[in-house]
């Protein structure tokens, strides 16, 4: 079946469960880009209480591997550019295109990812590219090990099913209002030291790190990059640990910070707050 029947028919399935936009979707564009992004709201929008038909995931697993199979991925070794340290990279671009171990997901505490259809948050660019297994899975874990909703800093392994990766790591960072506070700092570094200890403990040898609660969770960019960069270089060298870590940012601001901490001189910005921010994502 081609790309455009595939999508065609994953509609169709995931349409019968929200009847009440059935309208909406039958007036849609059929142009394929417009198709492909509403089958991709839908999913974002699904409901993990309703069940899905082991048809729903042969056809979506066939149409995110061929999309998969089209894209430019990038492995540890094409890292050849910033290091900020021997066993710490940096690359700019999308974390779902990174063909390591793991990537570490910015999630919040239920796990099930990002509603909101098509929003570009990690949150929601990474159970896309995942397909639907992913929030079922997460449902499963995040209620059998902490009754529904993940502690800040906390750091849960799940499958990375349709990613090129093999794991996807979920941390829950803090969500800081306006002033950042002791904890906030103390539960960021959790993160990070929460998830080299999984890597850890399943052999995990590379872990892309994604910029943890600088978006709508409000911590302030340069600071969080100080302390993501000095908890992996302390951990990694306190443990003398074979893992070799990537920072990954998306945005020209955010390259520019971590620059800086290889002794390079950024350009000047403010570290605004995100909703002050015209760069994020």
């Amino acid at each position: 079946m081609d790309k455009s029947n595939l999508v065609s028919r994953l509609i169709e399935i995931l349409a019968d469960h929200t009847p009440i936009l059935k309208k909406q979707i039958e007036e849609f564009s059929e142009d394929y880009s417009v198709q492909r992004n509403l089958l991709r709201g839908l999913m974002n929008m699904h409901n993990i209480k309703n069940a899905l038909s082991p048809e729903y995931f042969k056809l979506q697993d066939e149409l995110l591997q061929a999309e998969l199979k089209e894209k430019t991925l990038t492995q540890l070794s094409d890292l050849l550019g910033v290091h900020i340290s021997n066993r710490i990279h940096l690359f700019k671009g999308d974390i779902t295109n990174l063909k390591v171990d793991a990537i570490v997901n910015a999630a919040n505490s239920s796990l099930l990812g990002c509603f909101q259809a098509g929003h570009n948050c990690i949150d929601n660019c990474i159970h896309s590219c995942s397909g639907l297994q992913l929030r079922y899975e997460c449902s499963k874990i995040v209620n059998e090990l902490y009754q529904g909703n993940a502690p800040v800093g906390s750091a849960t392994l799940t499958d990375a099913f349709n990613l090129p990766c093999k794991y996807v790591i979920h941390v829950v960072g803090p969500n800081v209002s306006f002033k950042v506070q002791k904890k906030d700092n103390d539960a960021l570094a959790l993160c990070y030291t929460n998830t080299l200890d999984i890597a850890r403990e399943k052999g995990i040898k590379s872990v892309a790190f994604c910029c943890i609660s600088t978006g709508c969770f409000g911590f302030p960019k340069a600071q969080a990059a100080r302390i993501a960069v000095d908890t992996v270089k302390e951990y990694l060298e306190s443990k003398n640990a074979d893992i070799d870590v990537i920072f990954n940012v998306f945005t020209d601001n955010d390259y520019s910070i971590y620059k800086e901490l290889t002794g390079k001189k950024r350009d000047n910005n403010n570290d605004l707050r995100p909703f002050f921010n015209p760069n994020l994502f």
